[in-house]
């Protein structure tokens, strides 16, 4: 559709950016905090780049105030942020860490403060390691049990408060690379493996929300999903055969559970046939059916091109987690598709499609086949940032490509998407998971790298202003926004 006027941004639009503890908080054993997953996995040799781990990250854990005063300087409407679960049970279970429940309900408070929404993610891969050793974490179905309990801890502290939540984070992402490629603790690669875990993990995000209809009756939840619609390399009939597999393996067998408690029938064939299937026992269908979102979380970063790929073709090929472009591999599941690269689109250093169109592509495909409000929990831009003489950072290609996006987003909203709000990844500088600290999304730069904590100052970068003035504008003076200063005068 090309509209001749688009619609503007609603009044209550929710303009923000989020995090995650691991990459943001440090304080890895502070006030009682036990060790997670991601505390013990970044300490082995060769799983993150140039040995780099959260224990101090950008030290969010002590200076969150100095964090929100920036954020509301911005004049950011909500912040979507995530709890550390073995900082409210150590263990993963039993005895609460009172003084974890006393960190978030300041910055809850010091949100509210500041006239910011907070959206708080339950679960954002870390979780406890007491409960990895215990019974293999997401393998178990213990883990219903335990992650209910500790969401309804959160859910009974919080909810007075807190009117947006979000279940898993990315669980296609935890679970696929987790269990699948193993770049993820518990590093494993095992297709068989991955797919019961995940269905573990739909179990458990479906009676979170069963519990939080009971204990937070208005308020609003869902889970957040790595979405990554898919294109055909070329309309030829069996590309566009492997596009329609990858859609339906990579993104409607999470989101069918998430708002219809099924999965795709074509796919679920494709896993018996393989013997791969989750094990489904009486009574899990029931459950999913409870977990029936009121928004659809949205994480989008790219796009994915494939062809068809042989039954003797590629399976997974290398990730680039170094920066270096054009070092990411092909890859693809035999008999059914195989990434490519789109020729139409260029690329971030890591290899990432940049894609604007996309996302609108995305977002109302998500919408004719969901009927959903769609909350965007993550969009942003990871590249090499350069800090310069006076504290400058001029970051135009971060302004560029937050401006393409948000501008298709007013484009689906134009369409008829409910988009009820968008946030960036992320407000400040943050360890990224395999990347280090010098792939940067923020729009506040923070003085460290991988070899030193330096003094962990806090620098406005030029986006900071360029979002600024497009929130106090509510986006509906996208096209004459321009980034006039990197620094206050």
């Amino acid at each position: 559709m090309i509209h001749k006027k688009k619609r503007p941004f609603p009044d209550d639009f929710l303009w923000g950016s989020a995090s995650a503890a691991y990459q943001v908080e440090g304080g890895w054993k502070a006030d009682g905090k036990g060790p997670s997953v991601w505390d013990v996995y970044t300490k082995m040799a060769g799983t993150t780049y140039e040995g780099t781990n959260g224990d101090v990250a950008v030290d969010h854990y002590h200076r969150y105030r100095e964090d929100i005063a920036l954020m509301a300087e911005m004049g950011l409407k909500t912040y979507r942020f995530s709890v550390a679960w073995s900082r409210i049970y150590p263990e993963g279970k039993g005895k609460v860490n009172e003084a974890g429940l006393n960190y978030y309900d300041d910055l809850i408070n010091e949100l509210l403060k500041h006239g910011i929404e907070p959206i708080l993610t339950v679960y954002h891969w870390d979780v406890p390691q007491a409960l990895m050793e215990e019974y293999g974490a997401w393998e178990s179905r213990e883990i219903i049990h335990d992650f209910n309990e500790y969401c309804i801890t959160l859910f009974k502290r919080f909810g007075e408060r807190v009117k947006y939540w979000v279940t898993l984070n990315e669980q296609n992402v935890f679970i696929g690379l987790g269990y699948r490629t193993g770049l993820h603790p518990p590093g494993v690669k095992d297709p068989k493996r991955m797919y019961e875990a995940n269905h573990i993990a739909n179990l458990a995000n479906a009676k979170a929300i069963q519990s939080f209809r009971r204990f937070v009756p208005d308020g609003k939840i869902g889970p957040s999903f790595a979405y990554g619609p898919t294109y055909p390399y070329t309309c030829e009939p069996d590309n566009i055969l492997a596009s329609e597999n990858a859609e339906d393996l990579n993104n409607h067998w999470w989101l069918d559970v998430y708002c219809w408690g099924t999965y795709p029938k074509i796919s679920m064939k494709f896993l018996e046939r393989e013997d791969i299937a989750p094990t489904i026992l009486e009574g899990d269908m029931e459950l999913l059916a409870f977990g029936r979102p009121d928004f659809i979380g949205v994480n989008y970063y790219r796009t994915g091109t494939v062809e068809m790929n042989p039954l003797d073709g590629i399976e997974q090929g290398a990730m680039n987690t170094t920066g270096k472009k054009g070092t990411s591999e092909e890859s693809g599941i035999p008999g059914l598709f195989k990434s490519k690269r789109n020729p139409h689109l260029d690329t971030t250093n890591w290899d990432w499609e940049i894609d604007p169109t996309g996302l609108r592509i995305g977002l109302r495909r998500l919408t004719s086949r969901y009927g959903l409000p769609i909350l965007i929990t993550e969009n942003g831009l990871g590249e090499y940032d350069t800090l310069l003489d006076g504290d400058i950072v001029n970051d135009d290609y971060r302004i560029h490509y937050l401006k393409s996006h948000i501008l298709a987003c007013q484009d689906a909203i134009s369409d008829g998407v409910d988009l009820i709000g968008y946030c960036t990844w992320s407000f400040t500088d943050i360890l990224s998971w395999l990347n280090g600290y010098k792939k940067r999304y923020g729009f506040v730069y923070v003085n460290r790298d991988e070899h030193s904590e330096n003094d962990l100052r806090r620098i406005k970068k030029k986006s900071f202003y360029w979002y600024k003035e497009l929130m106090e504008t509510n986006g509906n003076n996208l096209q004459n926004i321009q980034s006039i200063k990197s620094k206050e005068e």
